[in-house]
């Protein structure tokens, strides 16, 4: 877990996310065991009840699932979960600003393609 909280988000956004990306990078994979609310807690000095909430969040979201006892497991078709979940994120928070402005500009689509495919 070496990740460092930022200010800009609420810690069990940044806690979820953490989950999220090990996820998509293969550190954790589907079957792992996560590390539990009072590990997070711990690790970063929070309250559990933060650190439940970001945990919370991936399993109401079918991503990680718990196991009576044992812990917080990865679950199957995680992966993909995330990925479009990501996917629709990176949509709306950055090609539709870009198609807006682009309009604006009177920049039609094969100009913004090009555009896009521009290395500076």
């Amino acid at each position: 877990m070496d990740f460092k909280l930022r200010e800009d988000l609420p810690i069990f956004q940044q806690i979820a996310e953490q989950v999220e990306t090990s996820i998509l990078d293969g550190s954790i994979q589907e079957g792992d065991r996560v590390p539990s609310t009072n590990e997070f807690a711990k690790y970063y000095q929070i309250n559990p009840a933060t650190a439940a909430k970001g945990v919370n969040q991936l399993v109401d979201q079918e991503i990680l699932f718990k196991k009576r006892g044992v812990g917080m497991f990865v679950a199957d078709g995680a992966k993909s979960i995330i990925l479009e979940k990501r996917k629709k994120a990176f949509f709306n928070q950055y090609i539709v600003p870009l198609k807006q402005e682009a309009e604006k500009l009177g920049i039609q689509l094969e100009e913004l393609q090009s555009l896009l495919k521009r290395e500076e």
